[in-house]
């Protein structure tokens, strides 16, 4: 069972997410995790109020399925199946640590931002501005990281590429320009 906890090489992973998609592609869907943030809202009645949320969202209960599954396995990997920390590159950590930021490699998810004893006013707003900020981002670029990245480029797209090639702009930006401004 020692191989469970431990990260997964690419020659697993890599393979395992082509098949997945040629499993999906054979049955005519499209995978994007970002697309079900609009089948909730459909559920939840947003097609009263505007036209974008008005369609049969019952043809996407596959997706909501998907979305649920990747929640859940999610949990319970990191809750059970891991050693919960995240390997990191030596030469980061003192630039983490300049931040503030020094549960860096020892815990799963930095425990000065994340921790409930932690969650501040100043944390809250982050987390839900960066939440906005990435499903406005998701919306408008007509997709989510793995929206583009896997599916839009597996189907060689070149919207998708082009998203790709933003989004990783749009992280550098974030990371050397606005990450130290906040914190």
């Amino acid at each position: 069972m020692n191989w469970i906890f431990e990260p997964w090489p690419w020659y697993i992973g890599g393979p395992a997410i082509g098949i997945f998609m040629l499993v999906l592609l054979s049955m005519g869907k499209q995978f994007g995790m970002s697309s079900n943030l609009r089948t909730i809202c459909s559920i939840a009645g947003a097609g009263k109020v505007t036209k974008f949320f008005n369609f049969n969202w019952k043809a996407q209960r596959w997706n909501l399925t998907l979305m649920i599954g990747a929640a859940l396995g999610g949990f319970i990997a990191a809750n059970y199946l891991s050693a919960n920390t995240v390997q990191i590159n030596e030469s980061l950590l003192p630039q983490l640590q300049a931040y503030g930021i020094n549960s860096a490699g020892k815990a799963y998810l930095p425990t000065e931002i994340f921790a409930v004893e932690n969650l501040h006013l100043k944390n809250i707003l982050i987390l839900l501005g960066g939440g906005l900020l990435v499903g406005f981002g998701a919306r408008y670029a007509g997709g989510c990281t793995s929206g583009h990245g896997i599916s839009g480029l597996s189907n060689l797209q070149l919207p998708s590429l082009i998203a790709i090639v933003g989004f990783f702009i749009g992280g550098l930006v974030m990371i050397h320009l606005f990450y130290p401004l906040i914190f």
